[in-house]
């Protein structure tokens, strides 16, 4: 079976630098490598806090399409449609390569919850998120 988390990208997540790195199907978590380019700078010279929510969730949408595709195959595949999503910043997220790993919680037929954290280099925690979404097909595979 393709896996798509693997191929084909959004052009928000090229837009964004994003590289696969892992999935881990057992903890149902994805990592992920973005590079912010130098446009996403705001004026302290760190990634502007609203693309931080991009990064974060990129990776927690990520991480359900891995998940129900490795659960369900390519014709159970869902992308979430976010309800909410909350985010916590602890660090300004610098301009330099940072990994994302985005983790499926609980996901049903009508609600998902997701959370997601960036971490630098070193492995330090810059930035947590959580999400409650609704679990919806691939655009043109509505079900």
């Amino acid at each position: 079976m393709a896996r798509i988390y693997e191929g084909q990208r959004s052009p928000s997540a090229e837009l964004m630098g994003s590289e696969f790195v892992s999935f881990d199907e057992e903890r149902g978590e994805l990592t992920t490598r973005f590079t912010p380019p130098p446009s996403f700078a705001s004026p302290r010279g760190a990634v502007q806090g609203g693309l931080i929510a991009g990064f974060l969730d990129e990776v927690m949408g990520g991480a359900l399409l891995a998940v129900t595709q490795a659960k369900f195959g390519e014709e159970g595949i869902r992308l979430p449609l976010n309800l909410d999503m909350n985010l916590t910043f602890l660090r300004m997220v610098p301009l330099e390569p940072i990994t994302a790993k985005g983790r499926v919680v609980k996901a049903g037929k009508r609600v998902a919850y997701l959370e997601g954290e960036l971490l630098d280099s070193e492995g330090q925690v810059l930035a947590r998120a959580t999400s409650t979404a609704l679990p919806t097909p691939l655009p043109g595979r509505e079900t």
